[in-house]
């Protein structure tokens, strides 16, 4: 199943803590940033696409969407 959620990540220390949560994750993450799909668990893809407007997160093949949720809470738009 797919979900998706608005993320902001507007600072450096966001953006590694960010990576470094959804990193233990089993599923795929993906950062959608306009035209542009990036892999949410690297850290350099995310800092190719512009940070200061919020991106939708897409998450599939991960059972445990409510710990996902949960985790991720503080990067919500």
């Amino acid at each position: 199943m797919m979900r998706e959620m608005r993320i902001e990540l507007d600072t450096i220390e966001k953006v590694k803590k960010f990576v470094s949560l959804v990193s233990v994750f089993e599923g795929d993450f993906d950062i959608l940033a306009g035209r542009y799909i990036i892999d949410a668990k690297s850290i350099l893809g995310i800092f190719s696409v512009d940070l200061s407007k919020p991106l939708t997160l897409r998450i599939e093949h991960e059972d445990d969407w409510e710990t996902v949720k949960e985790t991720l809470q503080e990067f919500a738009v």
